[in-house]
């Protein structure tokens, strides 16, 4: 019953491996089109789009600090006062203190204002800094896209040479379960022992794990793929499995010399650098003084008051009627006012040491990492390349193992067939031409991820 259940196992999962190798065809994934999903999902990208838009936001409040700042209001308000007792002057008249009266007044003020720092040396350092953070942030996005074009590559090959393994490990299964089935047959007829019958089960348990293994690595290989490129694992459906490359011969100085000029990330580190020196240097002058113009413009200005207060006799005794009603208006058509001011901040409480420190230590920070990129570069440039030509010797030495163990399965096969050679010595055979043909495809694999390190490392263009 055990290995009913385990044969099931295996037959099922060997239809799932059977279903994910599929060919290269029109509606097939490629790493071109996986490279180019990526480039619009992936969550790198988005992160490096979202800081050149707060680059961006950073330089627009770095021009407020320069550009003139206007502002336009108009103000309507009132007063009203009853009932007041005291010595009220109005129209040239003076009220008893034991009198009350009632004071209303409205105005209406309309006005436009506004300021410009004309010389803030701080301020104008501070803008170069800004551009120079929003080039960084640009370069920076075309550095995480060259990195997201390598892990993509690198991935979807994964997949590919997981799919491939699969297809062979599926076939070593089918060649196992029936070289089991020949031994079984030779068996029952006394050609063999038990011990080779026990031989063939061993291979085929060994075939089915492998197959079983290669079929979850599918899986895994895709979930990756899928979380690089920012999309779910189902959206991804077929992917070409297609392995081809084309051999070249790369020179480590002319490779140097590229990247050096090509390279986004070394260009971002270099302007993130000149960014944060600008940024101290608008954090130390922000202690000298800075002059300041403005301005405002009133136009229509009218106000009026009224007052009222009870008549009286010559005593000042409150007398019965109405009241006495004065009042005031006035209009003005406009009214300019100037003002030119020098500010010089001489204390304020420590917060410009303060703001000078952060940003020494911002530029430290990006000082390091350039100075990093740049004495690493060398480093990549070769390992990358010594990456690329292993994966070319692993290739070649593979390719020649496959050709030793064609031949060898023909020989033994010849020598089988004439009693010669036994058949566990044709299953060894057999064995080692499937591990051959797994051999060239993990090398196939490897040279496609290779060429994408090195197109990454010379900062080729995507």
């Amino acid at each position: 019953m055990k290995w009913t259940c385990l044969a099931f196992s295996s037959v099922v999962l060997l239809g799932f491996a059977l279903g994910v190798v599929t060919p290269a065809g029109a509606d097939a994934l490629t790493a071109d089109r996986a490279v180019a999903i990526a480039l619009e999902k992936s969550t790198s990208i988005v992160n490096a789009r979202a800081g050149v838009l707060s680059a961006h936001g950073a330089l627009d409040n770095a021009y407020s600090g320069l550009l003139p700042n206007f502002s336009a209001t108009i103000d309507r308000t009132g007063a009203w006062t009853n009932h007041r007792v005291g010595n009220q002057a109005f129209g040239g008249f003076v009220t008893p203190p034991t009198n009350t009266f009632d004071v209303s007044s409205y105005s209406t003020t309309p006005q436009v204002s506004g300021s410009w720092n004309i010389l803030n040396l701080s301020t104008i350092t501070g803008l170069s800094s800004a551009r120079s953070g929003l080039k960084a942030a640009k370069l920076q996005e075309k550095a995480s896209r060259s990195d997201v074009v390598f892990f993509v590559r690198r991935q979807f090959y994964s997949v590919v040479g997981a799919i491939q393994l699969a297809r062979v490990n599926s076939e070593a299964l089918k060649l196992a379960r029936d070289d089991e089935r020949r031994v079984r047959a030779l068996f029952e007829v006394g050609s063999v022992s038990k011990s080779d019958v026990l031989k063939a089960q061993v291979s085929t348990a060994q075939s089915e794990l492998d197959s079983l293994t290669s079929v979850q690595d599918v899986s895994i290989q895709r979930i990756s793929l899928a979380s690089l490129m920012g999309v779910r694992e189902h959206e991804l459906g077929d992917i070409d499995t297609l392995l081809t490359a084309e051999l070249k011969t790369y020179d480590e100085a002319s490779l140097l010399a590229e990247a050096e000029k090509s390279r986004p990330d070394l260009m971002a580190a270099e302007a993130s650098y000149r960014a944060a020196r600008l940024g101290v240097r608008s954090a130390r002058l922000s202690r000298l003084p800075y002059l300041v113009v403005g301005g405002a413009a009133g136009f229509e200005l009218t106000s009026s008051s009224s007052f009222e207060r009870p008549r009286t006799d010559s005593t000042g005794v409150e007398l019965t009627g109405p009241r006495i009603r004065q009042g005031s208006h006035s209009k003005t058509d406009r009214q300019l006012s100037a003002s030119v001011s020098l500010n010089w901040n001489v204390f304020d409480g420590l917060a410009t040491n303060g703001r000078i420190a952060s940003a020494r230590a911002g530029m430290l920070r990006a000082q390091e990492t350039r100075d990093a990129l740049r004495r690493n570069l060398e480093s990549e440039i070769h390992q990358a390349l010594l990456v690329y030509n292993e994966a070319i010797e692993r290739d070649k030495v593979a390719r020649r193992a496959l050709e030793s163990a064609e031949e060898n399965i023909k020989l033994t096969q010849q020598k089988y067939n004439v009693g010669s050679a036994t058949i566990l010595d044709l299953i060894d055979a057999q064995v080692q031409l499937q591990r051959a043909r797994s051999q060239v495809v993990t090398a196939q694999a490897s040279i496609r991820v290779a060429e994408a390190g090195l197109d990454r490392v010379r900062g080729l263009a995507q």
